[in-house]
């Protein structure tokens, strides 16, 4: 069976930068609550032309670049998002029309919410070892305040915007171990963007926090055994950026004591389905990781859906 591997990580985050020194003057909140609470300093938000495709398209971009490659070697766009505001066409089209893709690639958008973008790496593996792709370019690209309601202070100073992206190749060795995915459907109303709600993000962040702090390390711990590794093997952890006080502590709790832990929230926000890529882009630049070392991912979101994966770094 045709392995897979990652040959490029990249991203896009647009210039405007939100201290949350500007959240004060809008909702009742502060600085030191903000911090305390979820470990977020600043986030990025996206302008009237910064759709979801129109970020897809600049992380995209960027990935691109660092294989060395070009758009018409793609034949396959997955990108996972909750925040399109339009039904259809869905944003994978919308991208590869605009990177120019010739041909007839195959493109889908996945929605599993903060959880979509480890669901799609695994989609774009299976189609590889199935011969169905050569070539996969999966994005997780946000705007989440398109659908932010900027009058609750518990969830406004969430938010944020953003894009990053995953190529995937071909191989003839394995670089991305089986994914771990599921779901907790009793806890399936914790995460909403509902039309009851005004198609605007709400969440019982108590009941998500709870669940991570007594499952999450148990999973990730399943995710390491289907991967044939260790803890200590683990070079760097990318979670979800949704909470500090939930992605700081695995490292510890897991055994994983030689793992670089991304906490791109801190000054990224909760970027949802973007927040993997974006984290681990944004690391490899500022303290890059040996290529072949073994990276977790996992990501857990609306539904309550999770993923997880080991890739090996390019």
């Amino acid at each position: 069976m045709t392995g897979s591997r990652v040959v490029a990580v990249g991203h896009f985050q647009p210039e405007r930068v939100v201290p949350n020194s500007e959240l004060e003057t809008m909702v009742e909140t502060s600085d030191e609550w903000i911090q305390r609470r979820v470990g977020i300093r600043e986030r990025r938000w996206a302008g009237p032309d910064e759709t979801v495709d129109v970020m897809a398209e600049k992380a995209a971009l960027d990935t691109l670049a660092k294989a060395g490659m070009t758009a018409d070697q793609i034949d396959l766009v997955i990108v996972a998002t909750c925040s399109a505001l339009d039904r259809s066409p869905n944003m994978a089209a919308r991208v590869a029309h605009r990177l120019g893709i010739p041909g007839a690639p195959a493109t889908m958008d996945i929605n599993t919410a903060c959880s979509g973008f480890p669901h799609a790496v695994a989609i774009a593996q299976h189609a590889i070892a199935a011969g169905a792709s050569t070539t996969a370019l999966v994005i997780g690209a946000e705007k989440l305040t398109d659908v932010t309601d900027f009058t609750d202070r518990t969830t406004c100073v969430l938010t944020a915007d953003g894009a990053g992206a995953f190529l995937l190749t071909a191989d003839p060795e394995e670089h991305i171990s089986p994914v771990l995915w599921g779901c907790v459907p009793e806890l399936g109303d914790a995460v909403r963007i509902e039309r009851s709600g005004g198609d605007k993000f709400a969440q019982n962040g108590r009941a998500v926090y709870r669940w991570t702090t007594f499952e999450l390390p148990r999973i990730a711990r399943e995710v390491i055994d289907k991967a044939s590794l260790a803890p200590e093997d683990l070079a760097a952890i990318v979670l979800h950026q949704a909470n500090l006080r939930i992605i700081e502590p695995l490292a510890a709790k897991i055994g994983a004591v030689n793992a670089v832990v991304a906490t791109d929230v801190t000054e990224s926000g909760n970027t949802s389905a973007a927040s993997i890529p974006l984290a681990l882009s944004k690391l490899q630049e500022k303290a890059p990781l040996p290529s072949g070392a073994p990276v977790l991912l996992f990501a857990f979101g609306g539904g309550l859906a999770y993923a997880g994966q080991i890739i090996r770094m390019p």
